[in-house]
């Protein structure tokens, strides 16, 4: 069953955006409502951060799907972030921080992840003349730690879970002077993912909804803020798998919520101890935060497969999920989900896709 919070109050009184005009960069553009100034985000910062990012990272597809949509009973545009170097939307945010970190004078820059932030950082880094190291758990997803060292970047193998790995990276930045890069805290990494928002206002007037994987919240964070102050009718919904529940149970109750343990398949977007500033940022600018079942999260992946071709880790299929725990919600909407990665790998591919799927046609 999916387990839903009530919808909460906006801050402020936000009204309708007006009718869009369009900057020199092609970005969708208006006065932001009122309310957003709550967020630490800035528009002109993240309209600014477009310059910053690697064009391979912009301007990704927005694929209506119907077939998807006939299976769910709603419009659906799938929003591709994984047709780039990193096959995630991370890159946005690397690029963002690896030229602020430059500007800051670093050479170097760590960074804990549980793989496609790392990966992203790895990229983004040596582009810009910065060694990276990247600390990952060891029970880290094997192809996201080869793709890292593809880039070259040092690893760090720490603990459990991302929340051991973050702890290595902070003692690392203290004693070797690195730029620490903390996801989601770090504000760039916010501005960069928020860089998504101003593309999905920009190419779809009729944006209704628009569903994203939450994590650390910079991406939930960054879209929800550019959705809001350009697009305030559009409804953004933040969305985490049941194993791993602390940014969603702390949005509930207005406070941070730590939890003991983790467990789900959705390895990108886990943790434990959600970051106070980003759930601040989250009460603002989401209109509700939902909890889905594993089996959902599987059944998405496949979903997206059969019906669209896509190959998804399962962070990606979160969106798909949601709606399929709660189709009476979103019938006859116009619904939009980020697929925001797609390192999986081919093993545990095949056992959450493939495999079920054969059973099925037997």
């Amino acid at each position: 069953m999916l387990v839903q919070s009530e919808r909460r109050p906006r801050f402020g009184t936000l009204a309708a955006c007006p009718r869009r005009a369009f900057d020199p960069a092609g970005m969708a553009c208006c006065v932001a409502v009122s309310g957003v100034n709550r967020v630490r985000l800035q528009l002109d910062q993240v309209r600014g951060a477009v310059n910053a990012i690697d064009p391979v990272f912009l301007d990704t597809p927005a694929l209506p799907c119907p077939p998807l949509g006939h299976m769910l009973g709603c419009s659906v545009t799938l929003k591709v972030e994984t047709l780039n170097p990193v096959r995630s939307f991370k890159g946005r945010g690397t690029e963002t921080v690896a030229a602020m970190a430059r500007r800051k004078g670093a050479s170097r820059v760590v960074c804990a992840s549980a793989g496609n932030l790392g990966q992203a950082l790895a990229y983004s880094g040596p582009r810009r003349g910065l060694e990276v190291t990247v600390v990952v758990a060891r029970t880290a997803n094997s192809l996201k730690l080869r793709q890292i060292a593809a880039f070259g970047a040092d690893i760090r193998l720490e603990g459990e879970d991302i929340e051991d790995a973050r702890v290595l990276a902070r003692e690392i930045a203290d004693a070797d002077g690195a730029y620490l890069v903390e996801d989601s805290l770090d504000l760039a990494t916010c501005e960069g993912a928020a860089t998504i928002g101003l593309e999905l206002v920009r190419d779809d007037p009729r944006l209704e909804v628009v569903l994203v994987a939450l994590g650390g919240g910079a991406m939930a964070s960054g879209v929800g803020y550019a959705v809001r102050s350009l697009a305030d009718h559009v409804e953004v919904i933040g969305i985490q798998p049941v194993g791993a529940p602390a940014m969603a149970l702390s949005w509930r109750q207005g406070t941070v919520v730590e939890t003991d343990r983790i467990d789900t398949i959705a390895d990108g977007i886990t943790g434990r101890y959600p970051i106070p500033e980003v759930l601040d940022d989250l009460l603002v600018v989401l209109d509700d935060v939902v909890l889905v079942r594993e089996d959902s999260i599987t059944a998405g992946m496949r979903a997206l497969y059969e019906h669209a071709g896509l190959v998804v880790e399962p962070s990606a299929a979160l969106g798909i999920a949601a709606v399929l725990e709660q189709p009476e919600r979103f019938a006859g909407r116009r619904v939009t989900t980020i697929l925001c990665g797609s390192n999986v790998g081919p093993a545990d591919f095949a056992r959450w896709v493939l495999e079920p799927a054969a059973r099925v046609a037997r």
